[in-house]
């Protein structure tokens, strides 16, 4: 037996907790919305990229908005993708669109890859 006082009638056939506690929603009661994958696609722009996927190999320099950039700080490529920086070199760079715009994809000689912009002075 338990001492202390009981607190509720004993004829009471559910608890306190289960009366006062909302009642449960299914998951048939909630509406679903269909979601549709949306992969933007730009003309001239391999598909590849719009997934995320660069393929340095594969992007063409735009006819114009090529700018020369001198690099700040030595970078480290993380990937196939980008283009591992010396600082103080000379770069060729230009965005594309649908682009994130902290990056660009730069060139150095028959190289190139994507490279961060805070690593770069934009020149004209």
């Amino acid at each position: 037996r338990f001492s202390g006082t009981f607190i509720g009638s004993p004829d009471s056939t559910s608890s306190p907790a289960a009366a006062t506690s909302p009642p449960a929603v299914s998951a048939a009661t909630v509406p679903t919305v269909p979601t549709i994958p949306v992969v933007p696609t730009v003309v001239g722009v391999p598909n590849t990229l719009a997934e995320g996927v660069l393929n340095p190999n594969e992007v063409k320099p735009p006819a114009s908005g090529t700018r020369k950039a001198r690099v700040l700080y030595d970078y480290e490529a993380a990937d196939s993708t980008e283009l591992a920086l010396l600082a103080d070199e000379m770069i060729t760079v230009y965005s594309l669109p649908g682009m994130d715009p902290d990056w660009l994809i730069g060139e150095r000689g028959n190289q190139k890859g994507k490279v961060p912009v805070t690593y770069l002075e934009l020149l004209s």
